[in-house]
């Protein structure tokens, strides 16, 4: 695409997704129950994106799914459980295939290898994403792409910024284009805020113009679903490959998934044992994840909206301010006026609401997960309420 065509395309780009994030609460949903509870506590944890199961309670699932017949062994992470689990998740994504992998770095690393080719070229992420802050520089070392990092600071970066990308480096002297496109969505160092979905839409429809092949680190991209209404598959489906974590709210020890064409994915098992990642045994992670996963979204908006219900009464509650995180998923602060934050936090404790440690301007980030289920929003106030006095 000539400059004054690609000028062209940021004047009149596509328009953003059909549905718009929820300006205020998600409308309450009926909580879908597993087969059996992965775990008899009623504590409410109000830190993570999960249900945080102790070794003891994931030990018993296990050993519960077990005795029911539901895990069959898989062969160095092939077939079994885990062939269950990739097919559920290439229906639920919109995918012809899914594979398993121990790791979202092995993941995420997997996907825009297997996206750029052997030609190789440069991959775009945001200057925020996990692939390029917290995986050791795997893409750059052990695949040799480099990666330019956009909008530091920011959750989404802008199709004008990926424009000039795309054409300084394909007129450099030494010609090495843009191959590939990552986009983290929801974005864990911005507190879960979302990409942009407009500008998102504008990006993945100037990538398939220019023939640029387009990655989905989707971590937790089910919170997103359940938090704005739109299905994951429609999520994923302007990307050619997406990553899941399965420990992060899928409750399994370890373990992601990458869905994608299986032109890309079929033989992706060569590749994960190459790079250490086919594990003799990997049913234990995937048996956890497939319990866990149906009727998630449902869940996950039924705490979505315990919270909304928290908010508004704490918001009106002497003591407490709530700050949103803009674009937000399941994460928000709140901040206690007069009182010692340690002494809220031992106080509440003691009536089954764990928080994380206090910020150092003593505020608490918040999480909501499925454990919000557990209680009403009347009584998780009039819990933080009586703790504070």
């Amino acid at each position: 695409m000539s400059g004054i065509r690609r000028r062209q395309f940021l004047r009149t780009g596509s328009v953003g997704l059909g549905a718009g994030l929820l300006a205020g609460g998600h409308p309450a949903a009926a909580a879908v129950p597993l087969a059996f509870p992965s775990t008899d506590s009623t504590r409410i944890r109000m830190t993570g994106d999960g249900l945080g199961l102790t070794p003891a309670e994931q030990g018993r699932l296990i050993a519960r799914l077990a005795d029911e017949g539901r895990i069959a062994r898989d062969n160095y992470s092939n077939g079994g459980v885990v062939g269950e689990l990739e097919e559920r998740f290439a229906e639920l994504l919109g995918k012809e295939r899914a594979v398993f992998l121990p790791t979202g770095t092995l993941a995420n690393q997997l996907a825009v290898r297997a996206l750029a080719g052997p030609a190789g070229g440069r991959a775009i992420v945001q200057a925020e994403a996990h692939l390029y802050n917290d995986s050791g520089d795997c893409v750059q070392t052990l695949s040799q792409i480099p990666l330019i990092p956009l909008a530091p600071g920011a959750a989404t970066f802008t199709l004008e910024q990926v424009v000039r990308v795309v054409e300084r480096t394909a007129g450099g002297r030494v010609i090495r284009p843009v191959s590939v496109i990552q986009i983290e969505s929801p974005v864990r160092r911005r507190s879960g805020e979302i990409f942009d979905p407009a500008e998102r839409a504008r990006i993945t429809d100037f990538a398939r113009s220019e023939g640029i092949r387009l990655h989905l680190d989707g971590a937790r991209v089910f919170l997103e679903s359940a938090r704005t209404g739109v299905d994951v598959a429609e999520l994923a489906r302007p990307f050619d490959t997406v990553y899941v974590s399965l420990y992060k709210y899928f409750n399994a020890a370890s373990g992601a998934i990458l869905a994608g064409p299986r032109s890309l994915l079929d033989g992706m098992y060569h590749t994960r044992r190459m790079f250490g990642g086919g594990l003799p045994s990997a049913w234990p992670f995937a048996a956890v994840a497939l319990h866990h996963l149906p009727g998630f979204t449902e869940r996950f908006a039924s705490a979505v909206a315990v919270s909304e219900g928290f908010i508004e009464r704490v918001t009106g509650a002497p003591g407490f301010e709530v700050e949103r995180i803009p674009r937000g998923t399941n994460l928000f602060r709140l901040r206690t006026t007069g009182a010692d934050p340690e002494r809220l936090r031992a106080r509440l404790r003691e009536v089954e609401v764990d928080l994380g440690a206090p910020r150092s301007d003593g505020s608490f980030l918040l999480g909501v997960n499925e454990t919000w289920n557990r209680a009403t929003s009347d009584d998780l106030a009039s819990r933080f309420t009586s703790a504070l006095g």
